[in-house]
């Protein structure tokens, strides 16, 4: 089974603020567990985010085509 994390936690693993999870939460950018009226994130899902997020590395090929044009 997923380990939930508070909200606390999670920002705690991300290396944010406890305000940018709860953005991320309100913005239902994250998936979440409403228990009662307790929000978990589940591990899987903070992981899914940072996947999601997460920019490829420009290559030269790249870089030299976008100044050809």
């Amino acid at each position: 089974m997923d380990t939930l994390l508070t909200v606390e936690e999670a920002a705690e693993r991300l290396h944010t603020s406890v305000r940018f999870v709860r953005r991320l939460i309100a913005e239902r950018r994250i998936e979440f567990v409403k228990l009662g009226r307790h929000v978990r994130i589940r591990e899987s899902a903070l992981i899914a985010f940072v996947v999601a997020s997460t920019v490829p590395p420009m290559t030269t090929t790249s870089v030299v085509g976008r100044r050809a044009a």
